[in-house]
């Protein structure tokens, strides 16, 4: 008896998990037909498609009105950049919350976490005059530049970021500090060598969860970006759908593939510091 109702009780448990399953892959499967299809079509899309085509595929590096591999590129060295950038500063504010005492310690970490409460949307007006009015003392930083979208990034970058970043110091003994300070290391080596290293897996989670979150922005990078060959793949992909989506439908969804690839990539190259620099750090702080 007892054996039948554990097997029952499992076999609903994996049944909830499996539709799950089916309601999270279904999308990205359906995409990846629609890709392969040459209907190039919303009507009489199925999952398996009838004819196997790659048109989609070659319109997208044929197209010179849409430069694809471009708009990749540029998200990429925008993300990669803006995703370093958060992870050094993160590092360090997160270090100087975990390992200091000062007045405004907490109230600190409660506004930084408060900014992101707020919606992208809501400032955007605000963002767009504040970067113009800096390009015109630094047009390098200035509207329609890459520079001027990372510096926006990296303003709203610090609140979960550091919480978590945070956590995951606290767990870390802070013994381990002191005997490097004692065999001569300063404090700033102590973080440097010995800190940093340990905390490989949670500076991973905050440069994966960074890189997604600006590879797929769209509102202030379709604010600050005006010219199509400085586009990012986010607003790039509104002009395959912009007044045709029913026609165009095939190659935004082939370029919707192929745009995913560097943050597939990526995650199987960080995979293995995943899930201890998500949990790690879920006890303290």
């Amino acid at each position: 008896m007892y054996r039948r109702h554990t097997f029952f009780g499992a076999l609903w448990r994996h049944g909830i998990l499996l539709v799950f399953l089916v309601f999270a892959l279904f999308p990205i499967f359906w995409v990846i037909s629609a890709s392969f299809n040459p209907a190039n079509t919303l009507v009489g899309q199925s999952l398996i498609p009838k004819v196997v085509s790659l048109d989609n595929y070659r319109e997208l590096f044929t197209n010179q009105q849409h430069p694809i591999a471009l708009w990749i590129k540029n998200s990429v060295i925008v993300s990669l950049i803006t995703s370093a950038l958060v992870v050094t500063m993160t590092s360090l504010a997160a270090y100087a919350f975990s390992r200091f005492r000062f007045k405004g310690r907490r109230t600190g970490l409660f506004i930084s976490l408060l900014v992101q409460v707020f919606p992208q949307m809501l400032a955007a007006v605000a963002v767009y005059l504040l970067i113009l009015n800096i390009g015109k003392l630094f047009p390098a930083l200035g509207i329609n530049t890459h520079a001027g979208l990372i510096m926006v990034y990296l303003g709203g970058a610090m609140g979960v970021n550091a919480w978590l970043m945070k956590g995951y110091f606290d767990t870390i003994p802070t013994s381990l500090e002191e005997s490097a300070m004692i065999d001569g290391a300063t404090p700033f080596q102590a973080f440097y060598m010995i800190i940093l290293p340990l905390a490989r897996p949670i500076l991973a989670v905050v440069f994966l969860l960074q890189f997604i979150g600006t590879y797929s922005e769209f509102i202030l990078a379709s604010v600050l970006i005006t010219s199509s060959s400085k586009y990012t793949l986010a607003v790039g992909l509104q002009l395959f759908i912009h007044d045709q989506y029913a026609n165009r439908w095939g190659v935004f969804a082939a370029a919707s593939v192929l745009g995913a690839l560097p943050i597939v990539i990526l995650f199987m190259f960080l995979q293995k510091y995943l899930v201890s620099g998500l949990t790690h750090g879920a006890v303290k702080g």
